[in-house]
């Protein structure tokens, strides 16, 4: 099994790549631009799926995350990609990603230490 550790790194890069996708177009922009939000989508279940690999004592042990909309997130993206509402998909590449970052950060720094 991966290190937990590694699985942590992996959400980090995928929010930063979102981060990256994201700053330098509007909302209106994204819905329109069908390979950015391909992009975006695919960072985001990555995120759900690296979730989905960690220890449920791990997730236990850090509340802090909302693991259960991370992983659900991710399963509604694989399994009813025909539903997705791409305005959702924006408010949480903006809004919620950028905070899941900093904890998941938080989490690694204090490993370090």
């Amino acid at each position: 099994m991966r290190p937990e550790r590694l699985y942590l790194l992996d959400i980090v890069e995928a929010a930063d790549a979102i981060g990256r996708f994201c700053t330098t177009v509007s909302p209106n922009d994204f819905l329109v631009d069908e390979i950015r939000q391909s992009a975006v989508l695919q960072k985001l279940i990555v995120i759900g799926e690296a979730a989905t690999h960690l220890p449920k004592e791990f997730r236990d042990g850090h509340l802090e995350i909302e693991w259960e909309d991370v992983i659900g997130f991710r399963n509604f993206a694989v399994h009813e990609y025909f539903s997705v509402e791409w305005p959702i998909v924006w408010e949480t590449a903006i809004v919620d990603v950028p905070e899941l970052r900093n904890k998941i950060a938080k989490i690694l720094a204090d490993e370090e230490t």
